[in-house]
């Protein structure tokens, strides 16, 4: 695996950390800024809303430059905006700095995932995408945490200084080792935009990108209102947050090395089966909710089924639309962030009801239940229309 891929890794842990962090800081921010929960739940929402929009946006924006200094753009805004959201005393301000991250995050990603697999022989390219996501799960696994004990200990704000500061890092290790060519070959001449949107639009693609969106609006709408579940609906204390959390990503983690290693071996087996287990885990925490020790059993294992399944699906949108190298990574990271904007806004709708901290988590076994069905139908039309179901 080139060492490139691990560098793409180093700096989506940056950038996962900033985006899953309020999950652990959603109270302390809406104490701060004088807003509701479902506001300050509404800046994960702003930030996934970006990540949705910033997707194809960044990737047109930024198709024909080198790929190195596309993602040294997208990085260094990224780094600038944290430092501003740690500055203002408004929400306003706030909400929109996440808008503008996210919009950097969302490039940033498009780019990184389509260099990954490129960089790599096919019977790898599932690997490198786990190497990618799974900076998200270290950030899950390390990153979050230490920022709810930042913000625990410091404020808020001081995990949005620790984000800024270990992006630099990233930011240096991508200037040394990311090709500098555009796509990675310079001589590669571009796929038409209208080639690429023939296929991101086609029949084949519309059923993986919807349910990709459902499973991770499943994931976010629970992970977002973690924190006021473990301490009001559990009843565990403010200081089992980071570690509940560390857990979560400790499970993602291993769900996104098992999903590198075996997906693509039975991939529709892998994410059907993958699928059915989360819809039963968010229904069975959502009615343990109150029993500590079967929440924090439930916590890594929900961990592991959502990122397992999250990267064997991108995997799959990967080689559906490899015929088109420069929107692949977009709709994948749209798909993605979309589920991320619709879940904790669904959650929040759920909270303002009046419905209970655990109405989140019923939520997201909803969204699941959805995403069976779609996926379900697609397997009904395509066994209807003759064509054979691999895996």
């Amino acid at each position: 695996m080139p060492f490139a891929v691990y560098v793409l890794g180093l700096a989506v842990f940056a950038q996962g950390t900033s985006e899953f962090m309020l999950s652990g800081l959603v109270s302390s921010i809406a104490a701060d800024l004088g807003v509701s929960l479902a506001a300050a739940g509404l800046l994960t929402s702003a930030f996934a809303v970006g990540m949705v929009l910033g997707s194809p946006l960044m990737a047109l924006f930024s198709r024909t430059w080198p790929r190195r200094r596309a993602l040294l753009f997208f990085l260094a805004v990224f780094v600038a905006v944290h430092i501003a959201g740690a500055l203002t005393p408004s929400y306003g301000v706030l909400l929109a700095t996440r808008f503008v991250g996210a919009l950097a995050n969302a490039g940033f990603w498009a780019v990184a995932l389509t260099a990954a697999v490129s960089m790599v022989p096919d019977r790898l390219k599932g690997r490198a995408t786990a190497v990618v996501v799974g900076g998200v799960t270290i950030a899950c696994v390390v990153g979050v945490p230490a920022g709810a004990v930042l913000g625990d200990r410091w404020g808020w704000r001081a995990a949005f200084w620790a984000v800024a500061l270990v992006s630099l890092p990233a930011f240096a290790a991508i200037l040394r080792t990311v090709p500098g060519g555009v796509r990675g070959d310079r001589e590669a001449a571009p796929v038409p935009v209208r080639d690429e949107l023939r296929v991101l639009t086609g029949p084949r693609l519309r059923p993986t990108l919807l349910t990709m969106a459902l499973v991770q609006g499943a994931t976010f709408c629970a992970f977002s209102y973690l924190e006021p579940l473990l301490t009001r609906a559990t009843g565990l204390g403010a200081a089992w947050v980071p570690a509940a959390l560390a857990l979560f990503g400790a499970g993602a983690f291993l769900g996104v090395t098992v999903a590198g290693r075996y997906a693509e071996r039975r991939p529709t087996a892998f994410i059907t089966y993958g699928m059915v287990a989360l819809a039963l885990g968010w229904s069975a925490l959502a009615l343990t909710a109150g029993r500590p020790v079967a929440v924090l059993v439930l916590i890594p294992l929900l961990g592991l089924l959502a990122f397992g399944t999250g990267t064997a699906l991108i995997t799959r949108l990967l080689g559906q639309a490899a015929g088109a190298p420069t929107l692949a990574g977009a709709s994948a990271t749209a798909a993605f962030n979309l589920g991320a904007a619709v879940g904790p806004w669904a959650g929040g709708l759920a909270l303002d009801a009046g419905l209970g901290h655990r109405a989140p988590v019923w939520v997201s076994a909803a969204l699941m239940g959805l995403a069976l069905v779609v996926a379900g139908a697609r397997r009904a039309a395509v066994a209807v229309s003759g064509v054979r179901v691999t895996g």
